[in-house]
């Protein structure tokens, strides 16, 4: 990047009143500051090669976030959480991949459908290469599988809803 071309973006930047600007390429890095302070210009070796967005999407306004679409609940949304509401969910008890049969030519644990008793195996999470059998804590039958097969769960996440009756 050439010196005038630096200068350019500094006025561009001042004038469109933007308080801090980043600029990354292959060759440099440049952060430019601006408001109350003086608009300092820092260059620093890029580390490696990144994808950065144009100079112009930078000055582009910023707009207010839409209204939630929670917030105007469909009959139907509300039936079906209503619905949902009498099911006991099975949640993952740690952070790991979710694997609903013990190998990649096995059958699943258990499917739509199926009966399930007080520590009958329902999946696997994989965490640091250590499998955990997941058991059932609940008897029931298995209503509907949350979580796609060989994705990543979180702590708590529903993996199972489960009939109780």
């Amino acid at each position: 990047m050439k010196l005038t071309e630096i200068q350019d973006l500094i006025k561009f930047v001042s004038k469109s009143g933007v308080n801090e600007v980043e600029l990354e390429t292959k060759e440099i890095k440049i952060v430019i500051k601006t408001g109350k302070q003086a608009a300092p210009v820092m260059y620093q070796a890029a580390p490696a090669q990144i994808t950065t967005a144009p100079v112009q999407a930078i000055a582009a306004p910023v707009t207010a976030p839409a209204p939630a679409a929670a917030e105007t609940a469909t009959p139907a949304a509300t039936a079906a959480a209503a619905s949902e509401a009498k099911y006991i969910t099975i949640k993952s008890p740690m952070i790991g991949t979710f694997y609903r049969s013990a190998g990649p030519d096995k059958a699943p644990f258990v499917n739509v459908g199926d009966d399930i008793d007080t520590g009958k195996p329902v999946c696997i999470i994989e965490a640091m290469k250590l499998f955990n059998e997941i058991e059932s804590e609940v008897k029931g039958k298995i209503v509907k599988v949350l979580v796609n097969d060989a994705t990543p769960v979180e702590y708590d996440q529903p993996l199972f809803l489960v009939d109780p009756a």
